[in-house]
């Protein structure tokens, strides 16, 4: 199933902090996998219940499935992320 991928705007602020290469790496990833795959990821728990992750390196990628879309929430270093 293929999944369309969306951007919650706050991520445009995330992507800024980041530097162009960790970026583009993390774009890139981004539509590679979560465009077939996203329901392939792991689950969070706790306060996170229900939402994914996509690691890339040092980052994450925390996303929601909603029907066919795939909204992408925050990217951020992995010891941020679930501040």
């Amino acid at each position: 199933m293929a999944f369309n991928i969306k951007y919650k705007k706050s991520v445009e602020r995330d992507l800024k902090r980041l530097n162009q290469t960790d970026t583009g790496r993390i774009l890139d990833k981004i539509e590679e996998e979560l465009s077939e795959r996203a329901d392939a990821h792991p689950v969070l728990k706790g306060e996170f219940a229900g939402l994914r992750k996509l690691r890339v390196g040092d980052y994450r990628v925390i996303y929601a499935i909603i029907e066919n879309d795939c909204l992408i929430l925050r990217i951020d270093h992995r010891r941020e992320i679930y501040r």
